[in-house]
């Protein structure tokens, strides 16, 4: 309701705790002679890649694994790509694979994440974790997804019973959190930047989420007085400043909870990696969940 004070959900915060959490159960594994490793596979020099990358390297490393980038050049043949990820598959000290998408142009993404072990696939993109998410088997989580679920239950909104709308219907965003925020007892409507009427539809949103890649698209007419709004987006204005797909300062003061661009879901995304990681070693090692509370 307009008036009220703003709650903004500070992704980042929330984030520094799910990494000490994290670096925790890293120790743990240390302790019983366990280094967690975590390769990320980087193809080309794509600019945005390289950035996230350097983020993922360094939150990881600064949790405890071991952590290797395999950079390739952006004339690599798909096969030679391939290749390097059956090596890793086989690779003990590797328990987390991640191929950065995405791939340089003449380079098909499905191969490559059929070619993953599942149980090293730390996006969750491979087809047996994205049949595992929709059957509501155990699986490794797409991150972005994960850690959206992950900011609600730390920020202590519930989810049961609520109208939720997210605005994105890609496999790494969009369907994996529709599945999630089915399986919490949500009622979801997918949409998209087709969708007839949007703004009607995100209007019924009391959880409403946006990941279509379009700077500020979500206006303060689509808001919900009271919505929780979840900006996934992010995009580099003209002048340099990034800003996500929510106009932020139109639509705060509607929302009753809302994550800023940057430091909402982004600094949730890696800290997810992490987990997903940690949890990969933990099941290579036989251990299952050596944190009962995850």
């Amino acid at each position: 309701m307009q008036g009220t004070a703003i709650r903004i959900l500070d992704g980042k915060a929330v984030a520094a705790e799910v990494r000490a959490e994290v670096a925790a159960r890293v120790a743990r594994l240390r302790a019983r002679g366990i280094v967690p490793g975590l390769t990320v596979v980087l193809v080309g020099d794509d600019a945005a890649s390289q950035v996230y990358v350097r983020n993922k390297d360094k939150a990881a490393t600064d949790a405890g694994f071991a952590v290797r980038t395999v950079r390739l050049a952006s004339t690599t043949a798909q096969v030679e790509l391939e290749g390097v990820i059956a090596a890793l598959n086989r690779d003990p000290a590797v328990h987390g694979i991640l191929v950065q998408l995405p791939l340089p142009r003449g380079l098909k993404a499905e191969p490559v994440l059929a070619a993953l072990d599942p149980q090293k696939d730390v996006d969750g993109l491979s087809a047996h974790n994205v049949a595992a998410l929709w059957s509501g088997t155990e699986g490794l989580v797409p991150c972005t997804p994960a850690g959206c679920i992950e900011l609600l239950d730390r920020c202590r909104i519930s989810i049961a019973g609520k109208r939720a709308v997210v605005i994105c219907r890609s496999p790494l965003v969009g369907k994996p959190l529709a599945a999630l925020l089915l399986a919490r007892d949500a009622t979801v409507t997918l949409a998209h930047s087709k969708s007839a009427d949007l703004p009607a539809l995100a209007r019924e949103a009391e959880i409403l989420v946006a990941a279509v890649g379009r700077a500020r698209l979500v206006r303060a007419e689509w808001v919900r007085p009271g919505a929780t709004v979840l900006d996934v987006g992010i995009n580099r204005l003209p002048d340099g400043r990034l800003c996500g797909d929510v106009d932020f300062e139109a639509c705060a003061p509607i929302a009753g909870a809302i994550t800023p661009v940057p430091g909402g879901i982004g600094p949730m995304t890696i800290a997810m990696l992490l987990v997903n990681t940690a949890r990969a070693a933990e099941r290579a090692a036989g251990l299952g969940r050596e944190d009962p509370s995850r």
